[in-house]
């Protein structure tokens, strides 16, 4: 079997100088603070207009996410031609591989569609994975998505606890992601997918927590791969918010713990939400001073999906009527 060449931070050259050129177009916080300070809807929808995005309309949630991702459909399109590996945008998409099939279980068992539930974004096309669950021929998926399929069905109709489900198509998703990374040799992905799978743990222990669940349901839903192992956060987590914030408080985490531990004092989780994927994109934003290389590369990808996550807070926010002071709390670190 052939190897495959191997790739040098050199020949990222001329993708990592489109990157650079791209991030001039991300939403800055000055940017957002003009979206949430924008006295109507249109005067908001005409600033992002000349930043570059279609009409979005939050009456509309769904033809708005459908935009949204035709957005960022586009973007990887124009990346995708100058890109080395182009893995590195499949680990973009493989989340929602796993969400879709979620949302098609559940959907299965509730005996409804799940059309809307649906994002078409993935590495498998929406309608092509929907026939796939439906008929059970997972034959021509990629082997780690059918497998997880399998067995998430098998945990569903054994137990039918929607719950259980997730927990496996999780493990399975960041296995995924994982695997991926190593693939490349990158190890900036492979320390993007750790700290990722070190956000999920700390969001499993703090709920966990709060819902009164025990150690052994906790410690069979954390992930193995972050930086801190399993084991840890579930000693951690039987301390709770101490042992949590005693855990966390070397790392980039710190914050998101002490959130953590307020939210199992009674607050509200959407802080502790905030500072999970804060830590996650003070991570990436290390790429910004790379010159060349995948990490500026992983970096922008990584920023226009928390563009995409801020935009939606701040259009829904704005159309639901709730005061800009707090859609300013919820809004994610913006990458520049």
């Amino acid at each position: 079997m052939a190897r495959k060449p191997v790739i040098r931070d050199t020949d990222y050259l001329v993708i990592s100088a489109r990157v650079k050129a791209l991030e001039t177009g991300l939403l800055t916080g000055e940017r957002m603070e003009q979206l949430l300070e924008a006295k109507t809807g249109e005067e908001c929808s005409k600033l992002l207009q000349e930043w570059g995005y279609p009409q979005l309309d939050a009456a509309r949630p769904d033809a708005m996410d459908a935009a949204l991702s035709a957005v960022r459909e586009a973007t990887m399109a124009d990346l995708a031609e100058g890109m080395p590996d182009r893995r590195y945008l499949e680990l973009f998409k493989i989340k929602y591989d796993y969400h879709n099939v979620k949302a098609l279980l559940k959907a299965e068992v509730m005996g409804v569609p799940a059309g809307s539930m649906l994002m078409d974004m993935g590495r498998v096309p929406a309608a092509d994975l929907e026939t796939a669950v439906k008929e059970r021929d997972l034959e021509h998926l990629p082997e780690t998505l059918a497998a997880a399929v399998a067995e998430a069905r098998q945990v569903l109709e054994t137990t039918r606890d929607p719950q259980l489900a997730d927990m496996v198509l999780d493990r399975w998703c960041y296995q995924d992601m994982a695997a991926l990374a190593e693939e490349t040799g990158s190890g900036f992905l492979r320390g993007y997918v750790a700290a990722q799978v070190d956000a999920v743990n700390l969001r499993t222990a703090v709920r966990t927590l709060r819902m009164g669940k025990g150690t052994d349901f906790l410690q069979g839903a954390l992930l193995e791969g972050g930086d801190l192992s399993s084991d840890a956060v579930g000693k951690a987590a039987a301390g709770g918010g101490p042992g949590l914030r005693e855990l966390y408080g070397t790392t980039r985490f710190r914050a998101a713990a002490e959130a953590g531990a307020d939210a199992l004092g009674g607050g509200p989780l959407t802080e502790f939400e905030k500072r999970c994927d804060d830590a996650v994109g003070d991570y990436l934003a290390g790429a910004r001073y790379v010159s060349f290389g995948e990490a500026p590369l992983v970096g922008y990808l990584a920023a226009r999906e928390t563009e995409y996550t801020n935009l939606r807070i701040i259009l829904m926010g704005r159309a639901a009527g709730i005061d800009p002071a707090v859609i300013r709390t919820r809004l994610r670190a913006s990458y520049l």
